[in-house]
């Protein structure tokens, strides 16, 4: 009966390690394919299209910010009055 159990164990390791070679040439299979759609997504219209928009993006919000302040002079009566507004209410409150 020990014996048994030793065969079983060795078909179980073995078994697993099966599984863990297959699982890795899944994943080695699936990351081919991913840089395959990739390749291939670059390569068309849309990725090409996609590529622009990104840098146009990236070239915009370089410049959006030649060091004016976070809070612009608009904001601030704005800010003004909802101070005034609060106080109003909590000393009526």
């Amino acid at each position: 009966m020990g014996c048994f159990s030793c065969i079983n164990g060795t078909q179980k390791k073995q078994r697993k390690e099966e599984e863990r070679q297959a699982s890795a040439e899944a994943r080695a299979r699936a990351a081919e394919a991913a840089m395959r759609r990739e390749e291939e997504f670059k390569k068309s219209a849309h990725g090409r299209a996609a590529q622009a928009q990104l840098q146009q993006m990236a070239k915009q919000s370089a410049n959006t910010n030649k060091g004016e302040p976070v809070l612009k002079v608009l904001f601030l009566p704005q800010l003004c009055i909802w101070i005034i507004k609060l106080y109003i209410f909590a000393y009526l409150a």
